[in-house]
């Protein structure tokens, strides 16, 4: 039967590459989103079935991976995509706005992953990939919340790897250093922004490690970066 993938925090950028990357294998495609309503195109694309989900909330997130798995079986590959930025002088920040920020990013990752783990160990194999991005490695100034939150993913990756990797899951994690070009963010001509389908190759190519040589962590970024 054709492998299952699992695209959580599902939009029109990185996750779409992900998921047409997928696709193209013939794998069959669940879209979980806050908005599944705008997922419509994507999933008529790709023959893809739609999931309302607030990744914050852990009734709604076991209650999406319980649909998906009642549709297409527990998936064999989960990719988390969602993140929250809060932006501002550090004094000024409204704590329940971080909160949130924190729930969406870093917590959010947890309840996808509480949700599949155990099964994926019952079955012994799954693979899962998070999306991080500069600030899981470097805190920038009037950024702290998203460095918090994906500083804890990038965490909650590395000890993942460790715990279930032995037990046949590939935990994965990636560090998108630098800007996705989109349609709201074209190349400036000088290939100084990544493309969402460059990522989404690095993405399936990692799913297919052999477990002899599996990665826990890969860092993209594009030749050209202005410091």
């Amino acid at each position: 039967m054709p492998e299952s993938v699992l695209i959580v925090g599902a939009g029109a950028g990185l996750s779409a590459a992900v998921a047409r990357r997928f696709a193209k294998e013939g794998a069959r495609i669940a879209l979980a989103a806050r908005q599944p309503d705008k997922l419509g195109a994507l999933a008529a694309e790709l023959k893809a079935t739609t999931y309302a989900c607030d990744v914050a909330d852990r009734a709604a997130v076991d209650a999406m991976v319980t649909a998906v798995t009642a549709d297409l079986g527990l998936p064999d590959v989960v990719m988390f995509n969602p993140s929250a930025r809060v932006r501002g002088p550090f004094i000024g920040l409204d704590p329940e706005a971080v909160r949130q920020a924190l729930l969406v990013t870093c917590y959010g990752g947890y309840l996808v992953c509480n949700a599949v783990v155990p099964g994926m160990t019952a079955r012994g194999s799954g693979t899962i990939l998070l999306t991080g991005a500069s600030a899981s490695v470097k805190g920038y100034a009037q950024s702290a919340p998203f460095a918090m939150g994906k500083f804890g993913l990038r965490g909650l990756a590395q000890s993942l790897a460790r715990e279930f990797q032995p037990q046949g899951i590939h935990i994965a994690h990636f560090v998108i250093d630098g800007g996705i070009r989109s349609d709201g963010r074209p190349d400036d001509g000088e290939d100084a922004l990544l493309a969402p389908e460059a990522i989404a190759e690095t993405y399936y190519q990692v799913a297919r490690q052999h477990r002899s040589a599996w990665s826990w962590e890969v860092e993209l970024r594009p030749w050209l970066e202005k410091f």
